[in-house]
């Protein structure tokens, strides 16, 4: 029995691996997260794009209170449906998330759920694209080069941890900052490094909106994706003699 994380990548149905699309049509149940029973989340969309399954389980993906006793549940409910298709037989079961499974994503919750009540179940990942990547691509902006770190910073809980971050490191990707925008550009222009920034939401589909960050006025989505590149001064100045 298999559990099997697949990263569909931030939206846009190309973006995912040739081995993401054979896990979902050769898997026996193909699950995918969604905020209600009614409506098609994006990771189905882009699910339904390759294969002719997907059954929607819902998660608190909106909840931003820690574990509540709704995400608890909806962790438990997806869990049991889960353990559910083993016992009626499954082999595999592949459960969709936007990303990558391995970085601030649904299946990590599910996945130690499904463990608690099936030991013997195999858990395994197949890694997808970020939205970071994607924005780099699609803004043209270099993530990292030489010697520059690369910090990735969630910022539901507030810009304080962009703030040490920009202070301490070389390129900083903000994660989820729709609701604090404001605090956001205020921290990465008090550290003078607007200029370079980049802003990128609803990435890879008809409405996506990729723009320099200073241009950002009002409120943004949610799932919003800020880079704001290191400082680079000439041509491979952040490389070491021996390094290429």
């Amino acid at each position: 029995m298999r559990l099997v994380g697949v990263g569909v990548g931030p939206g846009d149905p190309e973006l995912v691996t040739v081995r993401g699309v054979r896990v979902l049509r050769e898997a026996d149940l193909v699950l995918v997260p969604v905020m209600a029973p009614d409506e098609q989340g994006r990771a189905e969309a882009v699910v339904r794009a390759h294969a002719d399954k997907a059954e929607r389980v819902v998660f608190a993906l909106n909840d931003r209170g820690g574990v509540t006793e709704r995400r608890a549940n909806a962790w438990d409910a997806a869990a049991r449906r889960v353990v559910e298709a083993f016992e009626q037989g499954a082999r595999t079961v592949a459960f969709a998330t936007i990303g990558d499974p391995n970085v601030y994503s649904t299946f990590t919750y599910l996945a130690q759920s499904v463990r608690e009540r099936a030991p013997g179940v195999e858990v395994e990942t197949v890694p997808g694209i970020t939205a970071m990547q994607d924005l780099a691509a699609r803004s043209g902006t270099v993530l990292a080069e030489g010697t520059e770190s690369l910090t990735l910073v969630p910022l539901t809980g507030g810009a304080e941890g962009l703030r040490a971050a920009l202070a301490t490191g070389d390129t900083v990707v903000a994660y989820k900052f729709g609701r604090v925008a404001d605090q956001v550009l205020a921290a990465v222009a008090d550290a003078g490094r607007l200029g370079g920034a980049v802003y990128g939401a609803r990435i890879g589909l008809p409405d996506e909106d990729v723009r320099p960050a200073r241009e950002i006025t009002g409120p943004v989505p949610y799932l919003s994706t800020l880079i704001v590149p290191g400082r680079r001064t000439s041509l491979g100045g952040k490389l070491k003699a021996g390094e290429s």
